[in-house]
């Protein structure tokens, strides 16, 4: 099924592996380091080691990070963006030694730049990471946006410029279903559903997409705000979840919703039942 949620890891690594098994998940997202600070944590070899061995003694049959959200490849603030080049690369090492298998990335923003700019020097900065890591596996998986500000990536088109103009085999695409519909993609019906998903294998190829956040969205169609909901509590409805579940089973599934009130296990129970 290749469904789940993004699991902690506070207080070590492989206590992600506990939440996942509490919830009978086979998927699971993590942050490998502090996700809001620049300071970068070395996984040491025995972490590396031990957090491999748990996933082969678990159900979770694949694992990807997301990115700190500090990261702007795009950023006019030469600081930022040379700090954010830094920690893609480590991101990316960090991953290789836990066996993970992708890095979900937000392309970033530049308030002074027109959007092809904006993606040039995204696929730039993509560049630098990639000469900093040679032979890395990892595939850095660029996520459409809500849209919000400057950002790049609520276009699917932004990605595919992204990627042309940089490594095509070292990227690939996160879908992010409540982004998909801020930014202006109407998927409450299958044909809906259907007619984004077109429009990303036209663009992009849905060979090269690789994980999907199951959100649902707080903001209304084209709305541009980035606010989750829970599952059918959302503008979105049951629909394009129903197709996701039904259509993309070799996808890994995400959600990122709020985990009060064991919501994550009612999500989970939802997205089930709609097979």
């Amino acid at each position: 099924m290749l469904l789940g949620v993004h699991c902690s890891i506070a207080g070590g690594y492989e206590n992600a592996f506990i939440e996942a098994e509490s919830l009978g998940i086979d998927t699971f997202q993590i942050f490998t380091k502090n996700q809001r600070q620049w300071k970068e944590r070395i996984v040491t070899e025995e972490e590396g080691k031990d957090f491999i061995m748990h996933q082969k003694n678990s159900g979770v049959k694949i694992g990807f990070s997301h990115t700190t959200y500090l990261i702007n490849l795009g950023s006019e603030n030469e600081d930022t963006r040379k700090n954010s080049i830094v920690s893609l690369g480590a991101e990316l090492l960090r991953c290789q030694k836990l066996g993970l298998a992708y890095t979900v990335l937000h392309p970033g923003a530049n308030k002074s730049l027109k959007d092809l700019e904006t993606i040039a020097r995204i696929a730039q900065g993509l560049e630098m990471v990639f000469e900093y890591t040679p032979n890395n596996p990892v595939k850095i998986l660029l996520e459409n946006t809500a849209g919000q500000g400057s950002s790049i990536g609520w276009k699917f088109e932004h990605i595919k410029d992204i990627m042309q103009l940089s490594t095509p085999e070292r990227l690939g695409m996160c879908l992010d279903t409540c982004h998909a519909f801020a930014a202006g993609y109407d998927i409450r019906t299958e044909t809906g559903t259907e007619d984004m998903l077109s429009e990303i294998d036209r663009e992009i190829g849905l060979k090269n997409l690789y994980a999907i956040h199951i959100n649902d969205s707080k903001g209304a169609l084209g709305s541009r705000i980035d606010r989750h909901a829970h599952i059918g509590q959302g503008n979105l409805g049951l629909e394009p979840f129903r197709y996701i579940m039904r259509h993309f089973p070799h996808i890994p599934k995400v959600l990122e919703t709020d985990k009060e009130n064991d919501m994550d296990k009612k999500n989970l129970e939802l997205l089930r039942s709609l097979l």
